[in-house]
């Protein structure tokens, strides 16, 4: 979204957190809720609904949880085998309670998803991040929201913390009418779901199609879209069209990618 000079980003200090669940909530029958807490959470910010973390799963055999060891500079080895680790957004974060929210998608086709299904109050687990924050404006008429179960936490975060009288259009995809969520969002608010009934996730067109078909409202718009990187290209491409100039009004994020472990969403910039 913006380069490392731009004054809207705001960078913090890397320290590996060991955080233990205080609650597990199934909020549908493929997300699970986890509010997580602990010592280690002092410190801790999240002040932009795009910030992720890094979450450290405990090794499915052993049960051992590793934390990356981090240098004086503040970085670490990702390709380090004895970790495990996935990339998730913040759903929400209260400093005065000291928790924090993730929601994470529940399968059994990786360990942050199998995490999720066996998880209990009192299970640990590592984090690390966010490394970093964007101020965004909200001086726009209108915002155009597009997302993935992967992105909903952070649509949702969005949706709840946008002034109330934002202007929005949200489409948000899952895999079917049992996946959605109440949401609090603001009072012109236009959230329509997408269901994929069937199709395995990354496999559709139905975001591009939604967005494409949106009749936006007059004005300077924003507009931000996030899920499987294939899926969103011909979206960046059709904002580009539309005269939404990257960074300055829109966002396409390539949360994860068909056949790719660990998807760097920052290599789609």
């Amino acid at each position: 979204m913006t380069t490392v000079s731009d004054p809207r980003v705001e960078f913090y200090p890397l320290q590996p957190r060991t955080l233990e669940a205080r609650t597990v909530e199934r909020v549908t029958p493929g997300m699970v809720r986890v509010v997580l807490a602990g010592p280690d959470i002092e410190g801790f910010r999240s002040d932009n609904f795009a910030d992720h973390v890094k979450l450290f799963f405990p090794d499915e055999e052993t049960g051992e949880l590793r934390l990356p060891e981090m240098t004086a500079e503040g970085r670490w080895n990702i390709r380090a085998p004895e970790l495990i680790y996935r990339d998730y957004t913040v759903r929400r974060f209260d400093a005065e309670a000291g928790e924090l929210t993730i929601d994470l998608v529940a399968h059994d086709h990786g360990p942050g998803g199998r995490w999720a299904v066996r998880a209990r109050p009192g299970d640990r687990i590592g984090v690390l991040g966010p490394r970093g924050t964007y101020h965004m404006d909200h001086d726009f008429d209108y915002f155009l929201l597009g997302a993935d179960e992967t992105a909903l936490p952070a649509a949702a975060r969005w949706l709840e913390e946008l002034p109330r009288e934002a202007r929005v259009l949200a489409f948000l995809e899952v895999s079917d009418a049992g996946e959605e969520q109440k949401l609090q969002t603001p009072e012109r608010a236009e959230v329509t779901w997408l269901h994929r009934d069937g199709a395995a996730p990354g496999t559709t067109d139905l975001l591009e199609r939604a967005v494409r078909g949106a009749e936006l409202p007059a004005g300077r718009g924003f507009a931000w879209c996030a899920g499987e990187a294939g899926a969103l290209k011909p979206i960046r491409r059709y904002l580009k069209e539309r005269g939404f100039e990257r960074g300055a009004t829109f966002d396409v994020d390539g949360y994860w990618r068909r056949g790719t472990v660990n998807h760097d969403h920052h290599e789609d910039e």
